[in-house]
């Protein structure tokens, strides 16, 4: 279970890390960071930091794609970790 948590834990920073980096790089017309990653990302457990970044940095959020997606992510992530601790 430790090892668990701290694997959320990376996952969510790295969620939130790739949300403000890509924010940064968007300001600046560089090279960006495919979205197939970000959603990736918060698909293997980082939903919770990608919603986070989302928001804090206000990026991707007129994109449908991130804030139906995203939440959904999340709900469905939650769904999943209460019907495996209720076993």
């Amino acid at each position: 279970m430790k090892f668990f948590l701290i694997y959320l834990l990376i996952v969510n920073a790295a969620g939130f890390l790739l949300m403000l980096a890509d924010k940064q790089k968007a300001k600046k017309n560089l090279w960006r960071i495919p979205e197939s990653t970000l959603m990736t990302v918060a698909l293997i457990g980082g939903s919770i930091g990608s919603l986070i970044g989302m928001y804090t940095v206000r990026h991707k959020t007129k994109h449908l794609k991130f804030t139906i997606g995203i939440p959904a992510i999340l709900i469905l992530q939650i769904a999943l970790a209460v019907c495996l601790l209720m076993r």
